[in-house]
């Protein structure tokens, strides 16, 4: 099926009404994050759907889908690749990941980073040099500092959280609240692996996390430790 094609038939689940919702939720009015984006009210599980039956579309035209000005036209591009990665050997598989950096502007809301940053980026760098993802750390770009710190996911996954813990150290005063919530996320993702090395983190910087940051990490914990680490004590 060709790309307008497949643009149509994503029309065919749009709704009006949801995209008004999605356009308050994805902060897209004047000064906020997603300022300007264009959403036209397709629902995930739709997506996903679209994605498995469209997963063989020309890898050139997936990035074009992916340089749409409608989100979730760059959310089934995503979708579309996360597939194509899976089913690819080593060298589609790198095609695909430095595509991904190419292109990052366009992954610019925390819904696009969060399907896609573990999958693609966490799984091609799990065997490899992950200088990039400290670059990314230090981007201007807010969404490329989110796809580092969330892309570690993958590396957590699999027992490994020094590039987590280190990123999380970079981005411990970031400014933006969508990265204190993704840093608080991952350090409650390594808690549930290993929780010596959530805590012994916590107790160095519970004192000058932000509060989103912390109590994102501390949410499973019991009360009385949460209480401990919001007074800023260590435990």
């Amino acid at each position: 099926m060709s790309l307008s094609k497949i643009k149509r038939k994503l029309r065919q689940f749009s709704s009006k009404q949801q995209a008004k919702i999605l356009q308050r939720f994805f902060k897209t009015g004047r000064g906020e994050y997603a300022q300007g984006d264009i959403f036209i009210g397709v629902r995930v599980p739709v997506l996903r759907k679209l994605a498995k039956c469209h997963q063989n579309l020309a890898f050139n035209e997936t990035l074009k889908l992916l340089r749409s000005p409608v989100h979730e036209e760059r959310l089934l591009a995503l979708l579309i690749l996360i597939l194509k990665y899976r089913n690819a050997g080593l060298p589609q598989k790198e095609k695909i990941f430095n595509a991904y950096l190419k292109y990052s502007r366009y992954i610019n809301n925390w819904d696009l980073v969060d399907v896609t940053a573990k999958h693609i980026v966490g799984n091609f760098l799990a065997d490899k040099d992950r200088k990039v993802i400290y670059e990314l750390a230090g981007s201007d770009l807010l969404w490329e500092r989110r796809i580092a710190i969330v892309a570690t996911a993958y590396f957590i996954g699999n027992n490994d959280f020094k590039d987590t813990l280190k990123i999380a150290e970079i981005l411990i005063c970031d400014p933006h609240d969508l990265i204190h919530k993704a840093v608080g996320w991952m350090l409650r993702e390594v808690g549930k692996k290993d929780i010596i090395s959530e805590e012994k983190f916590l107790n160095k910087y519970c004192s000058v996390m932000p509060r989103t940051m912390l109590r994102y990490a501390i949410e499973r914990f019991t009360q009385p430790k949460r209480q401990k680490y919001l007074q800023g004590k260590s435990c």
